[in-house]
């Protein structure tokens, strides 16, 4: 009788870990949430009353959260490494990838976002989300001709950013930076663990996690409907800013749609395993 819950813990600790590293990679991935990843897995509550309440929460969730924290580690700084050298062969190609992981989340976001029933403030807030985040990326990304020279203030403002994206669902800060000029640059000093670029991200990540857990936390409380319809706009919008347009052959574009299929599939599997470890 030992073994099945044994088994099942094992389970919950892998699912746990690959979730981690699942956010851990959305806080630095074109186009996608960590804080969305959150909401999908069902852990963005839980993961808020830690930051918000760590003194009561730790005791209650510490075993959830070692693998969480253990695999948020793996995914940040291994998909830094692995998104540095696939963006290096083709942009293209990895950008499909993340739209199909996307694509995939999209179902599970919309059973989230209707939990506590839909009105008609909930729509405007799809449709208002959507349309404003489209109008800022597309701004930054094609009207927006600044470019950021790299050092210690805009890293700073990196970690900012990325710590503004771990408790605001939806909100896309890589496709801002790719914008700005910051991407690449920081992408690459994370991923050689320069120590310049770690000083200036994590303490402007941590800062800003400190001052906007407890407002996230409340505004999610209070409009949990209209915030969570708002995400799901930001999510499509964000997808739809990111299309690729460019392609280097017909070769490019088919390996583009299989990346796409294979982000889709995982999404699809992590919901499907979600649904079956709470039964």
């Amino acid at each position: 009788m030992e073994h099945p819950q044994r088994n099942n813990r094992i389970v919950h600790w892998l699912r746990n870990l690959l979730c981690g590293a699942l956010i851990g990679a959305g806080a630095i991935l074109p186009g996608v949430s960590g804080g969305v990843l959150a909401v999908i897995f069902d852990i963005y509550r839980p993961m808020m009353e830690v930051l918000t309440h760590p003194c009561r929460a730790i005791p209650k969730y510490w075993k959830w959260s070692i693998p969480l924290g253990i695999g948020w580690l793996i995914g940040f700084w291994g998909f830094a490494r692995g998104i540095a050298a696939a963006l290096h062969i083709s942009a293209t190609v990895t950008t499909w990838l993340f739209i199909g992981l996307i694509a995939g989340t999209v179902p599970a976001l919309f059973r989230q976002a209707g939990k506590e029933g839909r009105s008609a403030a909930s729509w405007v807030s799809f449709a208002l989300c959507a349309l404003g985040m489209f109008a800022v990326l597309f701004y930054v990304g094609h009207v927006l001709s600044f470019q950021a020279q790299p050092g210690f203030g805009w890293y700073t403002f990196c970690g900012v950013l990325w710590g503004m994206s771990v408790v605001i669902p939806g909100l896309t800060t890589a496709s801002i930076l790719m914008a700005l000029g910051l991407y690449q640059p920081v992408l690459t000093g994370l991923s050689q663990l320069d120590i310049g670029v770690m000083a200036s991200c994590l303490p402007g990540m941590a800062a800003a996690v400190a001052v906007l857990a407890r407002l996230v936390s409340w505004f999610f409380r209070r409009y949990y409907s209209a915030a969570f319809h708002g995400i799901l706009g930001i999510v499509l919008a964000s997808t739809l800013a990111i299309l690729p347009t460019q392609y280097t052959g017909a070769g490019e574009a088919a390996l583009s749609a299989l990346c796409c299929v294979g982000g889709f599939a995982l999404a699809y599997f992590l919901d499907r395993l979600d649904r079956r470890i709470r039964e």
